[in-house]
């Protein structure tokens, strides 16, 4: 075995260790440290004996047992975590040696993270790395950023263990400079949160509403996913229908129904209203998952409040159909909306994103991944420019298509008091952008007559702003026009 490591790995948790198998699996001498060294012995006479790792009991004996230029991994706990480490490794490296943070960061830490360690002689990335426990052990979406000098000297490590598509093409690539590739993984981790929500309204309906059993429910998932919405979520909720417990009972439905959450959708919902994106979707699956831990409240609520009782008149199978439409082209919509906030991004922070390579390091690997993004990567690829998923003729068409079933859903589940606010915010927010006139110009009005405000207007150039003394009572001084 080599006396020096190609690479070392701070924290061996769950993904700390599978991604450490991984390396070495792929032919790389692996050193591993933690904070608690015990675990460095567990791991070394455990899953790595006898393997191609380097166990350290110090973050000097750590550093030392790297090769140069040092490629040091953290997969710690977001926050201060990571920022102890870097403390605690800084004065053990040499110019040119990478600390890479592969946790789920946010961004703007990462931004600041990179030009501290640069301002050391030092390279620094934040990469998102996706795909669970699973995925780091056989192959995760791997989306890199920081500084674009390390990029060479871990590229082959890092598409090496990378999720690979039909073509062998790996789910890595460098993604941009600072914050870019933990950015992506917010937006990712976003949409990710609205796949889920939508999903879970599809089973509601189907259960609620449609009546229907848990054989039943894993049936139709398990059509959907040899189709349009074939995708691992998909394909993980058709296994989840169908898991029994000990007692032959689904399992599903002993499983409380309060959501818990980590963060990065609260993170994407929050820079989208920084940066005056209308991210509708993620942001209503972030709060049905507020909404749901809400349980007390709402048991006591349900013995209160009244609506009506679901029960659908009508055909259930073509009901499914539209089901199936309606799940897509809310995706769509979804997928449209993340695409726009890393749009207004690479504006707000200088990156130059690759949009349809974006697509290609969802495409395997990681918890969004589906046969649905090739369709991404190829639109993109035909117009990089392109301002919103659902201009493109493949998506437009495909909305189209599913248009009158998704009303029908949103329809049927409202009349019938079902909650599915990702299925109807997704319509909402596709029949606002096809509106060339929305009532905003109401808005404008009250803005003008409480506050002076000002407005455009329509017959006038856009950029000239007009005040209206509302009252008569009021004078000629307006505000200053500004957006916050």
């Amino acid at each position: 075995m080599k006396t020096k490591a190609d690479i070392g790995l701070i924290g061996l948790a769950v993904m700390g260790e599978n991604l450490v198998l991984n390396m070495e699996r792929n032919g790389y001498t692996v050193a591993v440290y933690n904070r608690t060294v015990e675990k460095v012995d567990r791991f070394m006479d455990g899953r790595g004996k006898g393997r191609k790792f380097i166990g350290a009991h110090s973050v000097e004996e750590f550093v030392a047992s790297l090769e140069r230029p040092r490629k040091v991994v953290l997969l710690v706990k977001a926050g201060k975590p990571v920022d102890d480490f870097i403390e605690m490794l800084i004065p053990h490296l040499d110019q040119g040696d990478i600390i890479i943070d592969g946790g789920n960061s946010h961004f703007p830490d990462t931004i600041r993270r990179t030009a501290y360690v640069e301002s050391k002689g030092l390279l620094y990335i934040g990469t998102g790395v996706s795909g669970g426990e699973e995925g780091a052990l056989w192959g995760p979406s791997i989306m890199p950023g920081g500084s674009v000098d390390a990029w060479p000297h871990v590229k082959e490590i890092f598409q090496s263990i990378a999720a690979k598509v039909e073509d062998g093409t790996p789910c890595c690539d460098w993604v941009g400079a600072n914050g870019a590739g933990h950015f992506v993984k917010m937006v990712h981790n976003g949409i990710e949160y609205g796949d889920m929500q939508l999903i879970s309204e599809a089973y509601h309906l189907m259960k609620n509403l449609l009546g229907m059993t848990y054989k039943e429910m894993h049936q139709v998932f398990k059509v959907w996913n040899e189709g349009d919405l074939d995708s691992y979520l998909i394909e993980i909720t058709r296994d989840i229908l169908d898991f029994e417990d000990e007692d032959g009972e689904p399992l599903l439905e002993k499983i409380l129904d309060t959501a818990g959450q980590k963060g990065t959708g609260k993170w994407t919902g929050i820079e989208a209203l920084n940066l005056g994106i209308p991210l509708t979707l993620i942001g209503e699956a972030v709060f049905a998952r507020c909404l749901s831990a809400l349980k007390e409240e709402r048991v006591a609520a349900s013995k209160i409040l009244t609506g009506p009782k679901p029960s659908l008149n009508g055909d259930k199978k073509e009901f499914i159909k539209d089901m199936e439409r309606a799940l897509y082209a809310s995706k769509i919509v979804s997928y449209a909306q993340g695409y726009t906030l890393m749009r207004e991004a690479a504006k707000e922070y200088d990156w130059d994103l690759n949009y349809g390579g974006i697509a290609l390091l969802w495409r395997g690997g990681c918890i969004i991944r589906s046969a649905f993004l090739a369709r991404i990567k190829e639109a993109f690829d035909q117009n990089n420019e392109l301002p919103n998923l659902l201009l493109d003729p493949f998506f437009q068409e495909k909305v189209g298509a599913a248009q009158a079933g998704w009303r029908r859903v949103v329809a049927t589940a409202l009349s019938n008091g079902v909650p599915v606010p990702a299925l109807t915010t997704a319509l909402n927010y596709f029949d606002g952008y096809r509106s060339e006139r929305l009532p905003a110009n109401m808005l404008q009005a009250q803005r003008d007559y409480f506050g002076a405000h000002t407005y455009e207007r329509v017959d006038r150039p856009r950029g000239e702003f007009f005040h209206t003394n509302w009252t008569g009572r009021g004078g000629d001084t307006a505000s200053s026009t500004y957006n916050a």
